[in-house]
């Protein structure tokens, strides 16, 4: 889906981002050019970056392993 519509971002293109190892708006901005034109997109971007930070529990073998 298209977050970004005056750029032509996707929500693929900051997942990958963000998985690459971008961390603040500024990142996506730079690097994806998101939210540099009339801005409404800034708060969905965000979100795609809070998503990433939050810590992912998985369950394995019984354990509870942290990531």
């Amino acid at each position: 889906m298209f977050v970004c519509i005056c750029n032509a971002i996707t929500d693929r293109q900051i997942q990958e981002t963000v998985a690459a190892g971008a961390s603040s708006l500024s990142d996506l901005q730079a690097q994806l050019g998101v939210a540099t034109c009339c801005g409404c997109c800034s708060d969905l971007a965000a979100s795609y970056l809070n998503s990433s930070n939050q810590t992912q529990s998985t369950v394995t073998a019984g354990i509870n392993v942290q990531s």
